[in-house]
């Protein structure tokens, strides 16, 4: 089993096919988006396929370390991932054919007028060992 990443973006991907913000959907749209995720991750919960998912709130800041005492908040210059991820699920499938099929059932989840968005996922596979270094 290999496990992904699937990440959903606000922006930074190529625009969806029912490309309208979640801020315009009616309350309605918007539990009917919740809830075909939620039974998304159910149905792959039975199959042992779902290790974990969370949408993301959007507030966020950026931090680092700059010396002893002192980890400064910053704000950019850099994209933050507030403005671009919506969201992720973890899964542990057999194959990189239904990590890529499952960000296709994952991508018709509804949006606006009940449609499903089409929107597109990133697909990450997580690291299974350190990269090798050659000389």
């Amino acid at each position: 089993m290999a496990k992904y990443l699937l990440l959903k973006h606000y922006r930074g991907a190529p625009a969806p096919v029912n490309n309208v913000p979640m801020d315009r959907w009616t309350p309605e749209e918007i539990s009917a988006h919740v809830q075909y995720m939620n039974d998304f991750a159910a149905r792959l919960e039975k199959t042992g396929e779902f290790v974990d998912g969370q949408a993301l709130a959007p507030e966020g800041m950026w931090v680092r370390y700059d010396g002893e005492g002192r980890p400064p908040v910053t704000d950019g210059p850099f994209a933050e991932t507030k403005d671009l991820i919506a969201g992720w699920m973890i899964i542990d499938v057999d194959s990189h054919e239904r990590a890529v099929q499952l960000a296709g059932e994952l991508s018709a989840a509804p949006g606006a007028g009940g449609k499903p968005i089409h929107e597109w996922l990133e697909v990450r596979p997580f690291l299974a060992c350190p990269p090798t270094i050659t000389e």
